[in-house]
């Protein structure tokens, strides 16, 4: 299906801060420049920054117009419903580590469909709260059909067009179905020490894992939140 042009537009700008040709902080074509440069009218150039805003991309700045946004931002594990924004309670966060090659646990060695011992790519961040102290504790989990294909998943700088989005540019592979397993345990000793809590501590546990459409696992996560900040509200008929 044809793009619609905000949409094509929205995707040049996603590429040209992708390849760094706009950093963190910069200021991108005006509304009036995107509109002569693509023939379209102001609104849809507007309507262009509107997507990549609500993506976390970029942020309108008073007397500036658009930037690239400096703080990167993610979501806790889980409740990634189609139609939701990376925005969507989304939190500013820090990257724990260097992404590194390692045999998961067996719980998400079952979710990913690999054997034992097998390695995939580990990428773990903490998600932060307004004050800066820690929200919860997430590790993504990548199997080596996606990870080996995505080089800059290897890398520690964000990913400014997203996970989701950089997967299925390199692989053609996104995902269409979501299964979250939520459960409550008392936090490990890692968990302990990245989310600063007192020992013993109740934690839930968001267990993500994103298909394809051939049922093939995209990416496991498994995010950590103290009981005390966890809260799931759903609405549904009755």
């Amino acid at each position: 299906m044809a793009l619609l042009k905000y949409e094509e537009i929205a995707e040049s700008l996603r590429s040209r801060i992708a390849s760094g040709e706009f950093e963190s902080g910069e200021t991108l074509p005006s509304g009036r420049d995107l509109a002569e440069q693509w023939s379209v009218s102001r609104a849809t150039a507007v309507k262009a920054m509107d997507v990549l805003r609500s993506d976390g991309l970029v942020e309108a700045r008073q007397g500036t117009g658009f930037v690239v946004a400096e703080t990167p931002v993610a979501r806790a594990a889980g409740a990634r419903r189609a139609g939701s924004t990376r925005v969507t309670g989304g939190m500013p966060f820090l990257r724990v580590g260097e992404p590194d090659w390692v045999a998961p646990p067996a719980h998400v060695a079952t979710a990913l469909g690999m054997d034992a011992g097998v390695k995939a790519l580990r990428r773990v961040r903490v998600l932060q709260l307004p004050d800066g102290s820690p929200h919860s504790y997430v590790q993504a989990w990548f199997p080596p059909d996606v990870a080996e294909p995505s080089p800059r998943l290897t890398q520690t700088a964000p990913i400014a067009e997203g996970t989701t989005r950089y997967v299925r540019r390199q692989t053609g592979r996104f995902p269409v179905e979501g299964v979250d397993v939520i459960t409550v345990r008392l936090a490990v000793e890692e968990e302990v020490s990245h989310l600063a809590l007192p020992e013993p501590t109740a934690v839930a546990v968001v267990l993500h894992t994103a298909y394809d459409k051939e049922q093939r696992p995209l990416v496991c996560e498994e995010g950590v939140t103290p009981g005390a900040l966890y809260e799931h509200a759903e609405t549904y008929t009755m």
